[in-house]
């Protein structure tokens, strides 16, 4: 079965225009899900123009919500330290009933963590560091002491309290690289998700790579739902977008994400349920 969820990029729109479209998708049972990103300036032109910070918003807008899943795609590992995340997490799933989805990533945006002195550092650093925050933000939410001492972080008997609502708050992994990023998946991830992909080839190819980490690590690659996302610009035709995604369902994917750009509004996502 075929499901759906927006994506509302906070850069270059308003709060009241985010504000206004994730209460319209609230009463669109089509869409189950609503997703933020974790980015502090826009990623088109101008870049000097306003983004909203992902994780505060989402806090409002878990509050003017009932029914949609919410979550950012994806928070970025270096951004914070993996116990704050986990209980900031803990924290929106309990402000939400339950709804929060973790979108978590590696890290890639050089503009930002330059401009803001925030350690990036080279690849394979990065995929280390992921590896390790992953490993700690899972039990931090799942277990009563955590410790852990690795190369980027080290936590001695660390709480996270309260725990979320959900018995296993949903991890989900953005990205394609098939060796570090799929690996991480299949080790950690409740979700995958890939951006923009080029055709349901492509796709299959990165999801043959899956269930081989997969069966490498002993895990079920039917418990880790599928999703893509791909752009919803202003002058595309709604009907036309539900067509592209059609051979990715079949291919296998379960979710599409669709990522709204500017200008955001109630509209958009009723004229794209329209043609579901």
């Amino acid at each position: 079965m075929a499901r759906y969820a927006i994506k509302t990029p906070p850069q270059h729109s308003p709060w009241s225009d985010i504000l206004s479209t994730w209460r319209a998708a609230d009463e669109i049972d089509v869409y189950e899900s609503a997703w933020l990103w974790d980015h502090f300036y826009p990623l088109r032109p101008p870049y000097d123009g306003p983004c909203l910070e992902g994780w505060t918003a989402l806090s409002a807008l878990a509050g003017a919500t009932s029914r949609l899943r919410l979550g950012s795609m994806v928070n970025g590992m270096p951004y914070r330290h993996p116990a704050v995340t986990a209980n900031m997490a803990a924290t929106l799933d309990i402000i939400s009933g339950g709804r929060f989805l973790l979108g978590l990533g590696a890290g890639w945006n050089e503009m930002e963590t330059e401009a803001y002195g925030i350690e990036l550092g080279t690849l394979t650093e990065r995929f280390d560091r992921f590896d390790e925050g992953l490993e700690i933000i899972r039990s931090l939410l799942d277990n009563e002491l955590t410790t852990f001492h690795g190369v980027h972080y080290t936590i001695t008997d660390a709480r996270c309290e309260p725990k979320p609502v959900q018995d296993r708050l949903p991890i989900v992994i953005g990205g394609k690289g098939p060796r570090r990023t799929l690996r991480a998946v299949a080790r950690w991830a409740d979700q995958w998700d890939m951006a923009f992909p080029e055709s349901p080839g492509e796709w299959e190819r990165l999801d043959r790579v899956l269930r081989q980490h997969c069966a490498d690590v002993g895990r079920d690659h039917a418990e880790i739902t599928r999703s893509v996302h791909f752009r919803y610009n202003t002058d595309d035709d709604p009907a036309a977008l539900v067509d592209h995604a059609a051979p990715f369902f079949d291919a296998g994917v379960d979710v599409v994400v669709w990522t709204m750009g500017s200008p955001i509004s109630p509209q958009r996502v009723e004229a794209l349920a329209a043609s579901l």
